[in-house]
This record gives structure tokens, C-alpha cells and sequence, in this order.
């Protein structure tokens, strides 16, 4: 069966930058789009950056000049370039990979920390 891994998240200080990487270890067919979702202690699950089928971008206002979502098909893998980071962006990051075959697939998360 397919799973995403999630890697690259990391404690930083207020300014600093990290590099996620999402790896799917199968082939997942009729891909629409690849995101990146984060969930805050006490808060719900928000969208953070999708990129499509087509190669477009779309970003949450909160990260839209911060955040670069990209993509390596030869890899099997999405990443998410993140700079100028806030303590507001505490969080775990997840994958998400939405297949109009299969439907979402979902990593285990990996965890985000923005503090002085």
C-alpha cells in the first residue's frame, strides 16, 4: 500500500527557515493535486499550499511571500520551502495527496516549532 513520509521539520528561531519534504513510497494514480495542512495545539486543520495537476499554486494568505510549495515527479516527492518564519506558524505539518481515483492520502506528520 502507499504511504507519504514527511520530513525536514525542526525547531527554529523567529526568522529562520525549513525545508519539508513529502515521499510517497508507491505510485499513486490521477494525482489533482498535492497540499500541505498544518493543525496548531487547539485549533483545526488549515490549508498551508496546494500545488495542482497543471502546476498551479495556491497559498493561505498566512504564508502567501513566505512559503514555496514545489514538486519532483521523477522523485515522488513534494516540498515546502519555508521562510521568515512566526511563532504563529507552530505546527504539525501533514501531507496530502488527492487522487481522483483513490481519494486523499495522508502522511504521519512531522512537527514545525517557531520560538525564541
Amino acid at each position: 500500500q502507499v504511504q507519504l513520509v514527511e520530513s525536514g521539520g525542526g525547531s527554529v528561531q523567529p526568522g529562520g527557515s525549513l525545508t519539508l519534504s513529502c515521499v510517497a513510497s508507491g505510485t499513486i494514480d490521477r494525482i489533482n493535486a498535492m497540499g500541505w495542512y498544518r493543525r496548531a495545539p487547539g485549533k483545526e486543520r488549515e490549508l498551508v499550499a496546494i500545488i495542482t495537476s497543471g502546476y498551479d499554486m495556491h497559498y493561505a494568505d498566512s504564508v502567501k511571500g513566505r512559503f514555496t510549495i514545489s514538486r519532483d515527479n521523477s522523485k515522488n516527492t513534494v516540498y515546502l520551502q519555508m521562510n521568515s518564519l512566526k511563532p504563529e506558524d507552530t505546527a504539525v505539518y501533514y501531507c496530502d495527496w488527492c487522487s481522483a481515483l483513490s481519494g486523499d492520502f495522508w502522511g504521519q506528520g512531522t512537527q514545525v516549532t517557531v520560538s525564541s
